[in-house]
């Protein structure tokens, strides 16, 4: 898997944290940067890590699910894309339960935000390539984009979240079908 397709998947990752990240920093008056960086901190940990036990999971299934891998990534990546489309309609419903400066609540966003991590990193166990690189990368990512959201939230709110989730949906969506479409033009 290339590096572009990795840093693809960061970014159509890191758009749960994203619209996270702006709406926390839209609704916490008091927002200080210690809570923007501890949330920043464990949104990018578990992006990154979250692939790590999804590609534990895809290589202890890969002898069995090899001859049909690609259709899992394309289900998959599909999948995932399509519910972040889903939920971009939906954001305002699941702002309203978070509070940033609680951190047991920051750990809970995280892990709600990660575990389409999770999903890719039984993926990329079935891609190959090395998964500490695209963890690397994925988490890296995300902590700098959620860094940015609560900039964006502070200062102008809810203007780009919803179709920054649709962006990232699209993409997914394209990953998935470039993968699907590579294997079939390759075993024609």
């Amino acid at each position: 898997m290339s590096i572009m397709v990795i840093i693809l998947l960061g970014f159509g990752l890191a758009m749960d944290c994203l619209a996270v990240s702006i709406a926390e920093g839209t609704a916490c008056k008091n927002m200080q940067i210690r809570h923007s960086l501890r949330m920043a901190f464990m949104f990018g940990l578990f992006q990154g890590f979250m692939p790590v036990l999804g590609w534990l999971t895809g290589m202890g299934l890969r002898e069995y699910i090899q001859a049909y891998d690609h259709w899992i990534a394309f289900g998959l990546l599909g999948g995932i894309g399509g519910k972040m489309i889903y939920e971009a309609f939906k954001l305002e419903e699941i702002e309203k339960k978070s509070n940033v400066e609680n951190f047991r609540m920051v750990i809970l966003l995280a892990m709600a935000t990660s575990i389409d991590a999770l999903a890719v990193g039984v993926t990329l166990s079935l891609l190959g390539g090395s998964i500490l690189t695209a963890s690397i990368v994925i988490g890296a990512i995300t902590f700098g984009v959620s860094c940015v959201g609560v900039a964006i939230g502070s200062k102008i709110g809810h203007l780009f979240e919803n179709k920054a989730e649709i962006v990232a949906g699209v993409v997914l969506i394209g990953i998935g079908i470039k993968i699907l479409l590579e294997h079939l033009i390759q075993h024609r």
